[in-house]
């Protein structure tokens, strides 16, 4: 009984604090990146296409490399970022669109991402994203959350940087933490 009740203090000392999953302390800063994606289709097949948030870098998703979204653009020219579940990859990853500018975001919202649809983008775009599920070092499951700003797009095919995307992303890689500012997250 007297296990069970310091398990139970210890859980609510964790929630008051604004831990409620008892998460143990963040300690990775978030920062913001600055990062070029090029089109699944009408690049050189060498040029990276996918994101992985854990490993915070861009892959060429042609290789078997895990990844949570990947860019392209249409025959019409539109620009389109896809979840993995889009690509029939698994509803893993999922991304939301956001009406707030990309300072304003300070928590990722648990619910409400597109698991299994890509997401038009355009100049000044903003995405709230969560990573594909991965055992985290303390051998839970858990999920990175992500705040992204589309700062340029090309759909030129006739320069060497075109069909690219260049975007901002801030990446809370504090497994399970939400917290979307700069520094180590509180939350």
């Amino acid at each position: 009984m007297r296990y069970f009740m310091l398990a139970l203090l210890a859980c609510v000392a964790a929630v008051a604090c604004g831990n409620p999953l008892g998460l143990p302390a963040a300690f990775i800063s978030n920062v913001v990146d600055t990062v070029s994606l090029y089109a699944l289709s009408g690049t050189p097949v060498s040029l990276p296409s996918g994101y992985s948030m854990i490993s915070r870098h861009t892959v060429r998703t042609d290789q078997g490399s895990p990844f949570d979204f990947a860019f392209d653009i249409d025959t019409a020219e539109t620009a389109r970022l896809y979840p993995t579940g889009a690509l029939k990859l698994g509803q893993q990853s999922g991304l939301q669109l956001s009406a707030q500018q990309f300072d304003s975001i300070k928590i990722a919202p648990t619910s409400n991402y597109n698991l299994d649809s890509a997401q038009v983008v355009n100049v000044n775009t903003v995405l709230i994203l969560h990573s594909s599920s991965f055992t985290c070092s303390y051998g839970i499951p858990g999920v990175l959350y992500a705040k992204l700003h589309v700062l340029e797009i090309d759909t030129t095919s006739t320069t060497t940087n075109g069909r690219r995307m260049d975007f901002a992303i801030l990446i809370d890689a504090n497994c399970g933490y939400r917290g979307l500012e700069p520094g180590v997250p509180r939350h």
